[in-house]
């Protein structure tokens, strides 16, 4: 069964990876040095690493089923899911340890339509989601940490601990919003009670803490145009993989 998308025609890689020819180049040589393509003992993949990975890439980016994506690569279903059990935990983000003294983080967190709901609780969307905190730095706008999910109906004052996106940073300083009151982290100034207004120095303090930390949100869209952080089918771990693996992919576009 012969292919219609396949890596070596550099024209399918954008619309369906989400990354320029030159980036999934870079993504295919540190994959090779990382180990992601080993000698296996047994049956040969049916594909060359370039096309796995694009498979991969494509799942997530346009979010079809194995059965409406396994024919476009000239695989069996069966074989495209085995495809992304193996690749997607190799894709993950590798989640920065260090950080400058000066660095400033960024922290949100983002809710992400799951089916399994051993893993997803009702949230305020009022679907069945996972909590993902992530992590970016303010000055790159690069992801730096993703946390593992939690049940969606965690606040992110609890999730930020629980998800080990806390551990994750250390004591760098992290800015949030409203909603990480009690975490330490640079949050908005709040009205004290019986407090009409702001102090005008609190307001400014405010606008300019909105105008940075608006750059999580902005991080939040690029990645949801990789579709299955939209409707996520990925049972168990996938999820968590998925997010980092587009975690990844959002840095490479980032960085050229």
């Amino acid at each position: 069964m012969s292919g219609v998308i396949t890596a070596s025609q550099p024209s399918w890689i954008g619309p369906f990876s989400g990354l320029s020819p030159r980036q999934f180049g870079k993504l295919i040589t540190a994959l090779r040095r990382e180990g992601a393509d080993p000698v296996r003992k047994g049956r040969p993949w049916s594909l060359p690493l370039e096309d796995r990975v694009l498979l991969v890439a494509a799942y997530w980016r346009t979010n079809l089923t194995l059965r409406q994506l396994a024919p476009l690569f000239g695989v069996s279903k069966s074989a495209a899911d085995r495809i992304i059990d193996h690749l997607g935990p190799s894709l993950a983000l590798q989640q920065r340890k260090r950080f400058r003294k000066d660095t400033v983080l960024i922290v949100d967190g983002t809710l992400v339509p799951t089916r399994d709901h051993s893993i997803a609780e009702q949230s305020k969307n009022y679907r069945y989601s996972t909590n993902h905190q992530v992590v970016i730095d303010a000055d790159t706008r690069l992801v730096v940490a993703v946390g593992r999910p939690l049940p969606g109906n965690r606040n992110d004052c609890k999730a930020w601990e629980l998800s080990g996106a806390k551990a994750a940073v250390g004591r760098t300083t992290v800015i949030a919003d409203g909603g990480y009151r009690g975490t330490g982290l640079v949050i908005p100034h709040r009205r004290e009670p019986g407090q009409s207004e702001l102090e005008p120095w609190k307001e400014e303090h405010n606008s300019s803490h909105r105008k940075v930390r608006a750059r999580v949100e902005h991080a939040f869209a690029r990645m949801k145009t990789w579709k299955i952080l939209r409707d996520c089918r990925l049972k168990g771990d996938g999820v968590h993989h998925a997010m980092l693996g587009i975690a990844r992919l959002h840095n490479l576009t980032l960085a050229g």
